[in-house]
């Protein structure tokens, strides 16, 4: 009768697991054991026909979640709801399309797997949390994954009484990467080809095991009338890639995947069209994929393969510079064509304002360009008639964007200002007003700017840096960009965004997750929604496919276009593992590599909740570098999201905390001996990350006591976290919040003068580069740049992120920052600019003097290679501060630096000793020291042009120093 039964029903629910049923067929019978019992799992009356009387949409429509999560083969977890009463009668019923259920599927209910948990740890914390089992044949699995997938409860009358959406993204992983010779080993992705006896051959290899279908459509010329080839691509079942080879050499072809796949965006099946994530070359706007080997002549600039990459001795001997690519050229008057404004060919020009400025550096010790994104994005229109500059007519952007104010309404211009450029209108406002952030916002959706945190295609340089962005042209002009650099004697550093995508789903600039639906992406646990704790649609690089292609991304960049080195925008969202083996596969092609980035601890990720992150902590030890958020806010302050008068109390070292407070943080005792206790922590911070951030660093902190740098707090945690100089990036400004200058206007007594500002400024700026660890500059903080206050630019336009390497402005004052980011902050912007009185406003005099105040501490640092310590032993043994402890004097950080070590090589054969004393005050300063003999002010500063540097001195009871200086004595 058992068997009987088992035929009978396995035909009416199609493929239902004879093992799978067996638990309740036996229980039928009569015969079940007490193991059986124990599961509690039994079928309803008439099950038989549930497969019949249930419909896709019946389904869906009870499902708003996706707690359930398909880890393995055989395992099933559910989380987050009364689990208890979903034990009888559960099952996963798959959906390929809108027309019906294929598969009613029975769970067993079973103890968790350990190791399971253990991998996927954000799972293990849900306290309803049940595990289930699912006997399949492992081809039968992957025919389920093609489709939809459901966990469903069935009531008496079969009828859907729960459901909920499985996520399969870790199961995909199971299937397909966890074996060897699988998805994640095969490395001919996107279009290859070679030839073999004679003959040229093609092949198209993408990974896309959802889809029921994939095809190539080629196209020799991208014209209306041409009509596309066609190739069928086979699926490799063990691998899940789709791959045809293909007779014939298709180079300089444009091409586009046609993919059968359901998608629940759609909630069907569907046909989509999309370029392959594996690019190497695109169309205008990235449409279309192009057919190239980055390895053809045709491809390299003159002197390519033979020209000399740069190299550092040393990790530490790096100073990063950070350069937006349109930012540096896009209002350089010398370019020798204006066509190259914004470009990558400004980097390749001779006599630019942009490129002499670069040559001056360099003379100074400056060493790596690091470029803010370069790779395709997915958020600047390539076609320049379809978007404006600040060049363009007002009539261009009535005819792009006729809703915008300046075109329709009560606001709308005169005719005759039809024909004006959209500068020139600008230029015309009252910068006291918020006119010109609001015709900037207007229009920004079709403008050609953007810092570039947009990533569509990862391996392709962005098509609007190039004179063409059609093709070739971008590749071409990238390289020669390189190469220029590299034969000025930089290094080039790229900064690369693996953790998120631009867009998601069926979005026109998603392509990760349209060839396979919701495994590139990190998704809720309980929602299924795709997290965007990043900004964007976040990448789930913790899994095998999107560390593959970050991995083969990022070795691409290192070979194929010569990047020295990489900063990862968000690290810590991505596997401290997956950095690990991303920096040994790219030194396998560029031995000297240097990996560093945000090592942020935040998000559905944070405090290693599904995997050890690539985090600051994490890191220590690893010589990738993170930047030191310590050190920053105890120069510049903290509060980062403060809005009004909370940004103005919020001072730091280098604009007054505990020396020339401003008249929010100098009214009554009670608030000075509040900003007298901040300012004694802020100096011990400054002095751990004077010391590398190392977490080992011996000192006496302000309340006489012998600590690390651990041990100083910064918030709940230690300010010291490196394990090695190289684990820190110390800086005070780059393109997030507002620049260093517009950060102390918010800050700095009303009554400071120009020259002084300009000296606070300068102060700040020092402390990255006398510190150990490596030095990050922010591309014209050393001209006083200005972004009008804005808290974040990515997206405001050359108005408000203008950089003169001329040095007539430094873009203050330009109008009120854009309302969406800072409207909050207007009245105290207006009171900033009115109670100033001019005093903020710079002459070309004070841009010049600080770039020079800036060059001599650069060529200080790079004079000696105690500044550039590459051991956290070398660090605690050679470097010291005098001036600690309750009784130090206010204001002033003296530190040290020993050549004379016992037993230690000799690394400055020019000095013993090197001592840099910070006087943060506005008035200058003796410091009071024992040991004088011998001592005398640096060559460098003693040959300064600036009075107040070149009269410090030694005198027979310490050092004179001058306000706002730092003094480098030598001896």
């Amino acid at each position: 009768m058992i068997k009987f039964f088992a035929l009978w029903l396995r035909k009416r629910l199609r493929t239902f697991s004879l093992l799978m049923l067996l638990p309740s067929l036996l229980a039928l019978a009569g015969c079940q054991s007490e193991q059986v019992k124990d599961e509690k799992v039994t079928l309803p009356t008439d099950s038989s026909l549930a497969i019949d009387k249930i419909t896709a949409s019946q389904i869906i429509g009870a499902s708003d979640s996706a707690k359930a999560h398909w880890l393995s083969e055989s395992h099933v977890e559910l989380l987050g709801y009364d689990l208890p009463s979903l034990q009888q009668s559960l099952f996963l019923a798959a959906i390929a399309d809108s027309a019906g259920v294929a598969e009613l599927i029975p769970l067993v209910a079973k103890d968790s797997d350990p190791s399971l948990l253990k991998r996927f740890p954000h799972l293990d914390g849900y306290q309803a949390r049940q595990s289930y089992t699912v006997d399949l044949p492992q081809k039968d699995i992957k025919a389920l994954v093609k489709g939809a997938i459901y966990l469903i409860s069935l009531d008496e009358n079969q009828q859907v009484s729960f459901a909920t959406s499985v996520q399969f993204g870790n199961l995909l992983d199971a299937l397909y990467t966890s074996g060897d010779d699988d998805a994640d080993e095969y490395q001919q992705f996107g279009s290859t080809t070679y030839s073999k006896d004679g003959k040229t051959y093609s092949q198209f290899s993408l990974w896309a095991p959802t889809a029921k279908s994939v095809t190539v459509k080629l196209y020799e010329k991208l014209e209306a009338s041409v009509k596309p080839e066609e190739i069928n691509l086979k699926e490799d079942n063990k691998t899940g890639i789709w791959s045809a080879t293909h007779a014939g050499d298709y180079q300089g072809y444009y091409y586009q995947y046609e993919l059968e796949i359901y998608h629940p965006q759609a909630k069907d099946t569907v046909t989509i069209i999309t370029t392959d994530p594996y690019s190497l070359s695109l169309s205008i706007n990235s449409e279309y994929s192009q057919v190239v080997d980055l390895d053809s002549e045709n491809l390299k600039p003159s002197g390519w393969q033979q020209h000399q990459v740069p190299t550092v001795a040393q990790i530490e001997d790096n100073v990063f510079y950070e350069t937006h690519i349109r930012d540096f050229s896009a209002h350089d008057s010398r370019l020798s064509k204006v066509s190259y404004a914004g470009k990558y060919k400004a980097f390749t020009e001779t006599d630019s304002d942009g490129m002499r400025h670069l040559k001056q550096l360099k003379q100074a010790g400056l060493n790596n360009i690091h470029l803010l994104p370069a790779f395709d994005i997915g958020t600047v229109n390539e076609d320049p008639d379809k978007r404006v500059s600040l060049s363009d007519t007002v009539a261009k952007l009535c005819r792009l964007k006729p809703q915008h104010n300046w075109c329709a309404g009560e606001n709308k211009l005169e005719p005759e200002k039809m024909q004006d450029s959209l500068a020139s209108v600008l230029q015309s406002f009252d910068p006291k007003t918020g006119q010109a952030q609001h015709a900037v916002s207007q229009w920004r959706d079709i403008d050609d700017y953007n810092w570039g945190y947009d990533p569509f295609h990862y391996t392709v340089p962005e098509g609007s840096y190039a004179t063409d962005p059609m093709g070739v042209a971008r590749i071409i002009e990238f390289r020669e960009m390189v190469q220029s650099l590299h034969e000025m004697g930089f290094r080039v550093i790229m900064d690369v965004v693996y953790n998120h995508t631009h867009k998601a789903g069926l979005e026109t600039t998603s392509v990760l997750d349209k060839i396979v639906p919701n495994y590139y992406q990190r998704l809720n646990p309980l929602t299924g929604a795709i997290e965007q704790s990043t900004c964007c649609d976040n990448t789930a690089t913790e899994r095998a496919m999107m560390a593959k292609l970050m991995v083969d991304s990022l070795v691409v960049w290192a070979r194929d276009y010569k990047i020295d080195g990489f900063r990862f925008d968000l690290m810590g969202h991505q596997p401290k593992d997956l950095m690990l083996e991303a920096r040994k596969a790219v030194q396998a092609v560029d031995a000297d590599t240097y990996f560093y980035g945000e090592g942020w601890n935040f998000g559905e990720v944070a405090d290693n909740q599904r995997f050890i992150q690539a985090s600051q902590l994490e890191l220590a030890g690893t010589e990738i570098g993170t930047f030191s958020d310590r050190l920053r806010d105890a120069v510049r302050g903290g509060a980062f999201n403060a809005a009004g008068d909370d940004i103005r109390k919020a001072q730091g070292i280098g604009n007054g905390l505990g020396t020339y407070g401003n008249e929010l943080t100098t009214n009554g005792n009670d608030l000075v001996t509040t900003e007298q206790a901040k300012s004694m922590l802020a100096m011990d911070q400054i002095r751990v990350g004077l010391a590398g951030n190392l977490a080992t660093f011996p000192l006496e902190n302000s309340q006489g006591e012998k600590v690390l740098g651990k041990d100083i707090p910064y918030g709940d945690q230690g300010t010291g976290y490196a394990l090695d100089p190289a684990d820190t990036i110390n800086y005070v400004s780059k393109h997030d919040n507002q620049t260093l200058w517009d950060n102390n206007q918010y800050r700095l007594p009303y009554n400071m003068s120009t020259e002084d500002r300009a000296r606070a400024q300068v102060l700040s700026l020092a402390y990255p580069l006398m510190a150990q660890g490596i030095p990050f500059i922010h591309m014209g903080s050393e001209l006083l740049r200005s972004k009008a206050f804005l808290r974040d630019s990515y997206d405001y336009g050359d108005w408000f992120n203008q950089v003169d390497f001329a040095m007539q402005t430094n873009n203050y004052n330009i109008g009120l920052p854009p309302a969406e980011k800072d409207q909050q902050n207007w009245q105290l912007i207006r009171d900033v600019i009115n109670n100033n009185d001019g005093r903020d406003s710079v002459k070309p005099e004070h841009i010049a003097w600080t770039k020079q105040r800036f060059i001599e501490y650069l060529s200080i640092r790079m004079s000696s290679k105690l500044f550039r310590l590459t051991t956290a032993q070398d660090v605690q043994q050679r470097v010291t501060f005098e001036n600690t402890g309750i009784e130090q004097q206010s204001g002033i950080i003296a530190m040290k630096l020993n050549d004379n070590i016992d037993g230690a090589e000799d690394l400055d054969s020019t000095y013993d000793e090197i001592l840099v004393i910070f006087n943060n005050q506005a008035e200058p300063r003796r410091f009071t020291y024992g040991d004088i003999k011998g001592w005398q002010l640096h060559p460098t500063q003693q040959q300064s042009d600036d009075p107040i540097i070149s009269a410090s001195r030694v005198t027979d009871s310490g050092f004179d120093v001058g306000k706002l200086t730092v003094a480098v004595f030598v001896r």
